[in-house]
């Protein structure tokens, strides 16, 4: 799970594995793998590297 801000500054968790998108447009989206959307704070760039820092804590992470 990875922690991100609501763009009314509330905080939440996402299950980093049901990420199937991200996109500045130019607010960050975030699509799920569900089609469910979620509007942040954090750029583009911010939340891949907490995906990277979740997926490492958990030893899944395989760089190719």
């Amino acid at each position: 799970m990875i922690k991100l801000t609501r763009l009314n500054g509330k905080e939440f968790v996402v299950n980093a594995d049901l990420i199937e998108t991200v996109e500045a447009t130019p607010d960050t989206v975030i699509t799920l793998v569900n089609e469910h959307r979620y509007i942040v704070k954090e750029s583009v760039d911010e939340v891949i590297r907490r995906v990277i820092e979740y997926k490492r804590a958990l030893g899944r992470l395989v760089v190719v």
